[in-house]
């Protein structure tokens, strides 16, 4: 007996759809109906490619005169590309101008404060006979006296700031004990030269044999130290000698671990030095800090100064869990507190844990620098110093966690292993993992449960930083962030002026805010139009006013190459 051939094409079974490709792609099918683009795709593509944002806020405008009211798509403001491109960009390119606005600066970014008035020294007279007042009142366990200095206390505070005068003129935490530790140094950390620091922010100014002179900066690189050998593509050589505790621990604290180098750094060449810094993670996941500095400092200076940088957490022990994850401590509702599950007494408090720890004891853990370290020069309006600052921020529009994309099983278990490391470890006094450890958290309220807390530093993305992504001193530029957004708006207006135009839509000068109400619409809200409805708005409104400006270019080509160098894209304004 002989079997049939098998079947060719033409004798397939017409229910097997995989034996005819043609089938897929025919008009009217459903594969054909797939490959076919979404509409809010569409309208989002022609969104990012006009600078619109793709998740605008929906607010209502209202004209408190007329009485007439107007929905306005209004950015959202994200940072990150995976929310929204068009807005995660415009900060982008925002942080680059602030990089470059002080980084080669010439003279001090910020003027000398004004002597006070001779309002504000009477003013400041009777605070302290007020402060001597409630000392007294508190001798005499007078509480409804003190009450009633503090409220004067209160007023003459706010009519000290009404005259201009920044700050209070003392602190409101008098009552709250400070924990002090010893600020002897430790042991095995190498001393650092330590200078008076001088009120001035730019660096040294060198001069060369024609007389001309220059003021460069540097470009400084740190990283955390090694826990372990790795391989070309961040993954460990051996994952069970790996130490990710330690990594992990090194992530939550290498905020405080930065500000102290800047402190160490500032004492170390005698003057105040000013940053520009952004931190990305390396291809083995630990943080990695790029800055950008004013002025020049030793190269041996920085690497001696990076060595005998340290930071130390003075927490309660929390290397061996007390409770497991099968018996954990229970919320007693009456007495406000976590209770032992066997024997019902309340768990040390986060004050009385602190306070037995004793001078002899060691921390529970210090934070160091590694020892790769990069300083280089860079010197102003060159080619090098764009690329540069690109290089800086080119991670600010990317979350932590997808800066390095895990394309093998070796990093995706790495990430796993220290995102299971993280999620036990204690973030801050409030953190919910202390119960397992024997400890109340600080402020502790029901619901806390050990490996569930919100901390930031617990997310998957942030790979165990909570702190900000960018980190800017305070005599950088001598502008906030919001007053470079300014800069970049009145250089556009500037623009318009002088080709004769001014500025239309909802940003427009000529509105008063003080006749104006704006009322965000809550999702549900029956006026709120569809996300495509404000996008294809906003698109609208963005070519109108490219229309506008290329009108006024044509009308008066002249008048441009004035104003200076060009603006940011159009979505900057």
């Amino acid at each position: 007996m002989t079997l049939p051939p098998p079947a060719g094409p033409d004798l397939a079974d017409p229910l097997d759809s995989t034996t005819r490709d043609d089938r897929d792609d025919r008009p009217g099918s459903r594969m054909a109906r797939m490959r076919m683009p979404l509409a809010r795709a569409v309208v989002e593509a022609v969104a990012v490619e006009n600078g619109v944002c793709v998740r605008p806020m929906a607010m209502r405008r209202t004209n408190l005169d007329t009485g007439e009211t107007e929905i306005i798509p209004v950015p959202c403001g994200a940072t990150l590309a995976s929310k929204c491109p068009t807005c995660a960009e415009k900060a982008r390119r925002l942080r680059m101008a602030q990089c470059k606005a002080g980084w080669h600066l010439d003279d001090e970014p910020l003027p000398d404060p004004d002597p006070p008035s001779d309002d504000a020294k009477v003013l400041a007279g009777f605070r302290a006979d007020l402060e001597v007042a409630r000392r007294d009142a508190e001798r005499d366990s007078d509480s409804a006296g003190v009450a009633e200095i503090d409220a004067l206390i209160g007023q003459v505070d706010d009519e000290l700031n009404a005259l201009g005068v920044r700050g209070k003129a003392a602190s409101d935490n008098r009552d709250r004990p400070r924990r002090a530790r010893s600020t002897r140094r430790r042991q095995d950390a190498p001393d650092l030269p330590r200078l008076p620091v001088e009120k001035r922010t730019v660096g040294r100014t060198y001069e060369a044999p024609d007389g001309r002179a220059w003021r460069p900066s540097m470009f400084l690189t740190l990283t955390c130290d090694t826990y372990g050998r790795v391989t070309s593509d961040g993954t460990p050589v051996d994952p069970g000698s790996y130490d990710y505790r330690r990594a992990a621990r090194d992530a939550i604290h290498f905020p405080k671990l930065i500000d102290r180098f800047w402190q160490n750094l500032r004492r170390a060449v005698g003057w105040d030095v000013q940053y520009f810094a952004a931190l990305e993670p390396q291809r083995r996941l630990a943080p990695h800090l790029h800055a950008a500095i004013r002025g020049t400092v030793p190269r041996a200076l920085l690497r001696q100064v990076a060595a005998a940088t340290y930071h130390q957490i003075w927490w309660p022990p929390c290397d061996r869990p007390v409770y497991p994850d099968t018996a954990l401590p229970v919320w007693d509702p009456n007495g406000g507190a976590y209770l032992d599950p066997d024997t019902g007494r309340p768990l040390p408090t986060w004050d009385e844990a602190l306070d037995a720890i004793g001078e002899d004891d060691e921390p529970a853990h210090v934070v160091r620098f590694g020892p790769q370290l990069r300083a280089d020069g860079v010197t102003a309006n060159s080619a090098h110093t764009g690329r540069m600052i690109g290089y800086l921020t080119k991670y600010l529009v990317k979350g932590l966690d997808a800066c390095h994309a895990a394309t093998t099983d070796a990093q995706r278990r790495h990430v796993e292993r220290l995102a299971d490391a993280l999620r036990h470890e204690p973030c801050s006094p409030t953190c919910a993992n202390w119960l397992r450890y024997g400890v109340q958290p600080k402020n502790p309220k029901p619901g806390l449960v050990p490996g569930r807390c919100r901390g930031k530093a617990h997310r998957r993305e942030t790979l165990g930083f909570g702190g900000r992504r960018v980190l800017v001193s305070r005599k950088w530029s001598g502008k906030t962030l919001t007053d470079h957004k300014h800069d970049r708006v009145a250089f556009i207006r500037e623009q318009l002026e002088a080709l004769g135009h001014t500025a239309t839509g909802p940003a427009a000068p000529d509105t008063d805010p003080a006749r104006t109400a704006w009322t965000l619409l809550r999702p549900g809200d029956p006026a709120a139009p569809r996300r495509e409805h404000l996008l294809l708005q906003a698109v609208a409104q963005r070519h109108a006013w490219r229309a506008q400006l290329d009108a006024a270019r044509r009308a008066a080509p002249d008048e441009l190459p004035a104003i200076g160098p060009p603006a940011a894209p159009a979505h900057a304004a």
